[in-house]
C-alpha cells in the first residue's frame, strides 16, 4: 500500500498519537464493552476519514485508500467462502468426524497433558478453528482434568497450545489463509515454510507436557462418551477418508489452495450424496447454511454443526473493515510516517525479521486482535522484505509465529477473553504452560537473527 502514501507525511508524534488513540478505542470496546471488533474498527475508519478531511484530503482519495486496502484481501475472501463450503461438505461426508474419532482413539495412558496437546492439535488441523477446538474438545478435556484432580492451568495450556497449532497449520484456518493472501504467497507454500518453526515448537512442547504429566491414568469417561456419540451418527465410513487423502495429494503436488479446496469440496459432497446422508437438495443447501447435527450429545452437536458460506461472513466482514482501516492509515501517511523513521535501520534480514515480529506482537498486545496484527504488519513490511532480498513467505511465517499464536496469551485480547471464559481458567494462569504459543515467536526471532531457514527472494514460488 505504499503507493497510497501522500507526498507530505505527518509528524511522528502526530502519527503515533493517531494509531495509539485508535488502538485504545478498539481495545476499550473489545474489553470494556465486550463488543465485536467490527464496531470499533468502523469507528476507527470514521476517525481516519475525519482526520483526512481535516488535512484537506479529497474524500475520493480517502475512498480510494479504503477500496485499495480492501482489495488486497479479496483473495482471502474467496478462499474463506471455499473454506466454509469445505467444512460443511467434510462434515456431511464424515471426513471431519473420522478425524475426530481418530483423535479420541489416541486417549489413554499416563501422559495426560501431552496427549491433550496432541489431540487438540489434530482436531485444530481438522477443524481449522482454535475457538471450535477449545470450546468443544477443550471443554471435554477440562472436565476430565477436573474429575481426575489434575492441574487445570497446565491442561488449559495444553488445550490452547494444540488448538493454535491447528489454527496456524490448517489449510482451513482463516488466519493461515489471511497471512498467505495478504503477502501474496501460495497457501501450501506458506504452510510448508512454517514447519521450520512449527515442528520444533511442537516437539519441544510435547516433551515438556510429557514431563509435566502425572503418572496416573486420566479418567476417560467424557471422551469415551464423545466417541460413542460420534459412532451413532452414521457419518463414519471408510469413504470419509477419501476427501482428506485427495487434499493431501493435491497439497503435495503443489496445486493452488483454491483448486484443492474446490475439488475436495465437490468430492466430499458427492460422497455424502451417494451415501444418502442428506437429500441432494439439502446437501447443496449446506454449502451456504452449513451442516447441522442432531445427536443425543450436546458437545458432539456443537462439534459437527458448523461450516457453510454464511458461517464465514463474520470473518470476511472483519477482514474487509480491517483492510479498509489499513488503507486509510497508508493513504493519510500515518503508517509511512512511522516506518520512515525506522526504515534506515531495516537493512538486513536480521533487523527486518526482528522488527516484523515485535510489530505483530505489539499490535496484539495493544489492540488485542490477531487479524489486525496480521493485516497491518503484513502490509507494512512487504517492501522491506523485497529490499533485503527475502522471499515473502518468510514474512507470512513471521506473521503467524508472532501474530496468530500470541493473541491467546493477551488477557484482554479477543482470543484471551474467549478462551478464559470457555475453559474457566484465567489467561495468566495458563500462559506459562502454553508452551507452543511461547516457543513460536522465540524460534522465528532466533532463525531471523541467525539467518537459518530463511528463503531468498529468488527461490520463492509465488501465487
Amino acid at each position: 500500500m505504499f503507493h497510497l502514501s501522500p507526498k507530505q507525511l505527518p509528524g511522528l508524534i502526530e502519527s503515533s498519537a493517531l494509531i495509539l488513540g485508535i488502538m485504545a478505542i478498539i481495545s476499550y470496546f473489545i474489553i470494556g464493552f465486550e463488543s465485536v471488533p467490527h464496531i470499533p474498527i468502523l469507528l476507527g475508519i470514521l476517525i481516519m476519514v475525519a482526520y483526512g478531511s481535516f488535512k484537506k484530503m479529497p474524500f475520493l482519495k480517502l475512498q480510494e485508500g479504503m477500496i485499495q486496502g480492501a482489495q488486497t484481501g479479496l483473495g482471502a475472501v474467496l478462499l474463506f467462502f471455499l473454506i466454509g463450503i469445505l467444512i460443511s461438505s467434510w462434515m456431511a461426508s464424515g471426513t471431519i468426524p473420522v478425524l475426530m474419532n481418530a483423535a479420541f482413539s489416541l486417549t489413554g495412558g499416563p501422559w495426560f497433558y501431552s496427549i491433550t496437546f496432541a489431540i487438540t492439535a489434530i482436531m485444530g488441523v481438522a477443524l481449522g478453528s482454535s475457538f471450535t477446538t477449545a470450546a468443544t474438545i477443550g471443554v471435554a478435556i477440562i472436565g476430565v482434568a477436573q474429575s481426575s484432580d489434575f492441574s487445570l492451568a497446565i491442561t488449559a495450556g495444553a488445550v490452547v497450545s494444540g488448538a493454535f497449532f491447528g489454527d496456524k497449520m490448517s489449510p482451513l484456518s482463516d488466519t493461515t489463509n489471511l497471512a498467505s493472501t495478504v503477502v501474496k504467497v501460495d497457501l501450501f507454500d506458506h504452510i510448508r515454510n512454517m514447519t521450520w518453526t512449527t515442528v520444533p515448537a511442537f516437539v519441544i512442547s510435547f516433551v515438556l507436557f510429557a514431563i509435566l504429566s502425572p503418572s496416573e491414568q486420566a479418567g476417560s469417561g467424557e471422551l469415551s462418551s464423545l466417541q460413542e456419540s460420534l459412532l451413532t451418527t452414521n457419518l463414519l465410513h471408510w469413504s470419509s477418508w477419501i476427501p482428506f487423502v485427495i487434499l493431501v495429494i493435491l497439497t503435495i503436488s503443489k496445486q493452488s489452495a483454491f483448486i484443492a479446496l474446490a475439488i475436495t469440496s465437490f468430492v466430499a459432497t458427492a460422497i455424502a450424496g451417494f451415501r444418502g446422508i442428506l437429500p441432494w437438495n439439502e446437501l447443496w443447501s449446506t454449502w451456504f447454511n452449513g451442516y447441522s447435527a442432531n445427536t443425543g450429545h450436546e458437545v458432539v452437536n456443537e462439534l459437527l454443526t458448523r461450516g457453510g458460506m454464511n458461517d464465514m461472513l463474520f470473518t470476511i466482514s472483519l477482514v474487509i473493515l480491517a483492510l479498509a482501516l489499513g488503507g486509510l492509515f497508508f493513504v493519510t501517511g500515518v503508517i509511512p510516517a512511522i516506518l520512515s523513521k525506522v526504515q534506515h535501520g531495516l537493512k538486513s534480514a536480521r533487523s527486518v525479521t526482528l522488527s516484523t515480529a515485535l510489530t505483530a506482537i505489539g499490535i496484539n498486545i495493544s489492540i488485542g486482535e490477531q487479524y489486525l496484527s496480521i493485516l497491518l504488519t503484513g502490509e507494512a513490511y512487504q517492501d522491506f522484505y523485497e529490499k533485503v532480498n527475502l522471499a515473502r513467505k518468510n514474512l507470512s511465517r513471521t506473521l503467524e509465529d508472532a501474530g496468530t499464536v500470541i493473541n491467546p496469551l493477551v488477557p484482554w485480547s479477543v482470543c484471551g477473553v474467549f478462551l478464559s471464559g470457555v475453559l474457566g481458567v484465567p489467561v495468566l494462569d495458563y500462559l506459562p504452560f502454553a508452551f507452543f504459543c511461547l516457543l513460536c515467536p522465540l524460534l522465528t526471532i532466533l532463525f531471523g537473527l541467525t539467518g537459518k531457514t530463511l528463503t531468498p527472494a529468488s527461490n520463492e514460488n509465488n501465487l
